[in-house]
């Protein structure tokens, strides 16, 4: 590049340029829109300083460009670019780099130049946003050898003639998109330098097949592949790809969310002696697992979960995988016990067993000898044993810990070792056991911001406070006393579930300090007293269980506040007064809250690719998941109470004040709430028709009325609920015409009505004549009515009223009349004799 052409540069667009140096080949530039840039030896790119400019992508930076000639490199990876590529990108035409990776521009490839520029070898657009169909004419970018357009939104078809003619391409990248429709991979069979692709789907409408025509031969040898949820040969059987038994340099495969069927593909291994990466997770291969894979010393990850492989776990694993660092084996039918030798696996830092049929003790070795092992997974098998009994010595470095679900039993011993680095654990989970006695004091120490669960186990006394401040803590389901702790409050609080205990005393004040809890459990203990109003101040709220406890007093109206709330559970205490109108409020926020979190341990991988740049450039990014803990909660739906668990928390809204002391009208303001699927009002001493704006309940699946006191008719336009699987309006004093039996009503038998005498129509025996749609409430029924219906604050306002009149009345009487004035005087003061003479015996009669 020479001086004249930056001081070109200068000219054309001068209130983009700040200062400027110059040297023999090299110029470097301040513009005030987007940073620095810096030219040098025919290279352009964007200095770290310009990392965290947020920057409008616009034609004129081209225009820059167009003198800048000649220009071999352009990257502009990693910044905050938003628009489109201006097709003037063409004047470029010495391109052999491109990169727009990891901006937000977006838009379509058609017509921006692109295909113009011959020279181009590598093209990296990946992690922007994309659109549209790809441009055909890419096959004519012969020098291509690196094209990576993943995580975007590119739809359409991938015909076979946009790979064909790349007969230079090493790496190609097309996951992560919209695209549809069948490909075929034989398109790859002529690109003898191919050596990593990636084909990772985000939908179910792309397939790869790998068969047709029938008997071809690769040209390439692959060293990194991935046909992820690509329903690889729906249509031939889902068969494993043959082409791969031609495949002997792989490094990396992932073929996981395939559906594929069949034997362990264990060829694949001993073909591939350098494969240090096997992803066959979620398919369907079955047969037994005892000796399933030749010795391969370079395998470190191996994930063969959820498949349908039945057997045991080989005595001597560690011959066949002596350098394995990440195995997963959950989600088959596997079976027996964990052998011994498995602690001789001493690079093994993730083991995953979970969900299938282990059984046995697990061996010591597993503790004591894996001092890398960061993330054990036992969870839902049938294992037993006093696992966490005696004085722990463990040596590892664990950081994930899940026993959960199994049959194990016994104390939980304290740490031998104060220092160990197990009073360090991130997540320990040990719900659903037989573990007794109580908490130890070194998990309430363990590591900041852990999470910890323990539900569902045979746990009491009470719960000892540490130094640790949990974001997720679930001691529900056990037997835990006293008063609720206030050490458990932290601000870090997120998921806190005491529900089901034994707990006693009232709701702490230093509640109000979990500002960001989404989860409050508290329901099925022996709390009493009211319900705090500071309730309605945590903001943030999705759950709030507070039923099958001794509360008392109205409903205070803070809750209302509550603007995020989707499930509320009240019931089954002694709260009385009326239901707030406000209650409208809650309803199911639109938001997610429990998606599920993931637990990333450590990089992807080691295995990389020298781009064109001779950069090292990480082949098909695969971070390895660990899922989080799943927030799971009771509610009664449908009469029964059901477990809601995860991403259903999210979708689930109910409102449950059923078994109380209630009073008044059912406020017509609840018909607003559209998005819940549960409300119960029933045992409870409501009053008044049913409201007819109840038909806008348009998610609603279960609404029980019964055990109260409702009259009226059952509003004919609730028939509009078309997802009412529930209704029962039993034990009421409700009256006149059922609703038509059409749509969901057409489900509902006489149970949902019966204990209404009034009630005619089918499904119900009495027929509807004219005299009994004519029948009117007795007065009994109406002056019952008008009991529970009564203000209280007019009726205590008239009660003082009357008697301050009375009072002053009574005054002025005695003030008037001399004769009544005498006579109150004398009834006074004999009053007063009487309870002296009646003292004084009392007190001298013993003597």
């Amino acid at each position: 590049m020479h001086d004249d052409d930056a001081q070109d540069a200068v000219t054309l667009e001068p209130h983009l340029l700040g200062d400027m140096k110059r040297c023999k080949r090299c110029v470097y530039i301040r513009t005030a829109s987007f940073g620095r840039f810096f030219f040098q030896n025919d290279y352009m790119t964007l200095s770290d300083e310009s990392k965290d400019a947020v920057a409008t992508y616009q034609p004129h930076l081209l225009k820059i460009m167009w003198h800048l000639l000649p220009t071999y490199v352009l990257d502009l990876e990693g910044n905050y670019f938003v628009g489109t590529i201006p097709s003037t990108i063409k004047a470029l035409s010495s391109l052999k780099v491109v990169s727009f990776a990891n901006n937000k521009l977006n838009g379509s490839l058609l017509d921006h130049g692109l295909c113009e520029l011959k020279n181009l070898q590598e093209l990296n657009l990946q992690g922007n946003m994309f659109t549209g169909k790809l441009p055909e004419c890419f096959n004519m970018l012969s020098s291509l050898k690196f094209f990576d357009i993943s995580s975007n939104q590119f739809i359409g078809t991938l015909p076979p003639s946009l790979i064909a003619n790349l007969t230079s391409l090493e790496y190609v990248d097309f996951s992560h998109n919209k695209f549809e429709g069948s490909f075929s991979f034989s398109s790859f069979s002529n690109l003898k330098n191919l050596e990593v692709v990636g084909f990772i789907s985000d939908n179910d409408k792309f397939e790869v097949e790998t068969e047709e025509p029938r008997g071809w031969n690769p040209m390439f040898q692959l060293k990194g592949l991935a046909l992820s949820n690509c329903n690889i040969n729906m249509h031939k059987g889902s068969v494993v790809p043959s082409f791969l038994l031609h495949q002997h340099r792989l490094k990396k495969l992932d073929m996981s969310h395939n559906s594929m069927e069949g034997d362990i593909p264990t060829w694949l291994m001993k073909n591939n002696t350098m494969l240090e990466f096997l992803s066959l997770m979620n398919n369907s291969f079955g047969g037994v697992f005892s000796k399933p894979f030749y010795r391969n010393p370079n395998t470190r990850w191996l994930d063969m979960s959820g498949n349908l492989m039945k057997g045991a776990i080989s005595k001597d694993i560690q011959k066949f995988l002596p350098s394995i660092i990440r195995l997963n084996l959950s989600g088959n039918y596997l079976e027996g016990p964990i052998p011994s030798l498995i602690g001789d696996l001493s690079e093994l830092e993730i083991l995953d067993l979970s969900q299938n049929r282990f059984s046995g003790e697990v061996p010591l070795g597993l503790f004591t000898n894996l001092t890398r092992l960061e993330v054990l997974k036992l969870s839902n098998n049938i294992f037993h044993g006093e696992v966490l009994s005696g004085n722990l010595s463990f040596k590892l470095r664990l950081s994930i810990l899940h026993l959960d679900s199994n049959y194990f039993s016994g104390k939980i011993g304290d740490l031998d070792d104060k220092r160990s680095i197990l009073s360090g654990p991130s997540l320990l989970d040990i719900s659903n056991n037989f573990f007794t006695g109580s908490i130890p004091g070194w998990i309430s120490n363990m590591s900041y911001e852990s999470e910890l669960v323990v539900r569902n186990n045979r746990l009491g006394g009470q719960f000892p406070c540490g130094t640790n401040s949990f974001t997720f803590l679930d001691i529900s389901q056990n037997h835990f006393s006293g008063s609720i702790p206030s050490c458990l409050v932290s601000e870090s609080l997120k998921h806190l579930h005491l529900g089901s205990n034994a707990f006693t005393g009232s709701i702490p004040n230093s509640f109000c300090n979990l500002t960001n809890i989404l989860t409050l459990d508290i329901g099925n203990n022996r709390l009493f007293g009211r319900i705090p109003k500071f309730l309605g101040e945590l903001s943030n709220i999705r759950i709030l269980l507070l039923g099958k406890n001794e509360f008392s007093g109205n409903i205070p109206k803070q809750l209302c506040q509550l603007t995020n709330v989707s499930l509320l559970d009240l019931s089954s205490n002694f709260l009385s007064g009326s239901i707030p109108g406000c209650l409208q409020n809650i309803n199911r926020p639109s938001y997610q809250a429990f998606t599920d979190v993931d637990h990333f341990s450590g990089p992807s991988s080691s295995y990389s690719y020298r781009n064109p740049r001779n950069s090292w450039f990480s082949m098909i990014d695969h971070p390895y998941e660990v899922s989080g803990l799943q927030d799971e909660v009771l509610f009664t739906t449908k009469t029964l109470s059901y477990a809601y668990k995860g991403n259903v928390l999210d979708i689930m809204s109910g409102l449950d004040l059923s078994c109380n002391k209630l009073i008044g009208y059912i406020p017509e303001e609840l018909g607003l709430l559209t998005r819940i699927h549960v409300l119960n009002l029933s045992h409870n001493m409501l009053t008044g028709p049913i409201p007819v704006n109840f038909s806008s309940l348009a998610n609603i699946e279960s609404l029980d009325l019964s055990f109260n006191s409702l009259s009226g008719n059952i509003p004919q336009e609730l028939i509009k609920l078309n997802t009412l699987a529930i209704f029962n309006v039993s034990y009421n004093n409700l009256s006149g015409r059922l609703p038509e039996m059409k749509a969901q009503f057409s489900t509902f038998n006489k149970e949902s009505y019966k204990g209404n005498p009034l009630l005619c129509g089918p499904p119900l025996e009495n027929q509807c004549t004219i005299q009994s749609l004519m029948i009117q409430p007795t007065n009994e029924e109406r002056s019952h009515e008008k009991w529970y219906n009564m203000d209280m604050a007019s009726f205590y306002g008239s009660f003082g009223s009357t008697w301050f009149v009375f009072i002053l009345g009574f005054i002025a009487l005695l003030c008037v009349n001399p004769y009544w004035k005498r006579r109150w005087l004398d009834f006074v003061e004999e009053c007063m004799y009487t309870c002296y003479y009646f003292v004084c015996d009392l007190v001298w009669k013993p003597l």
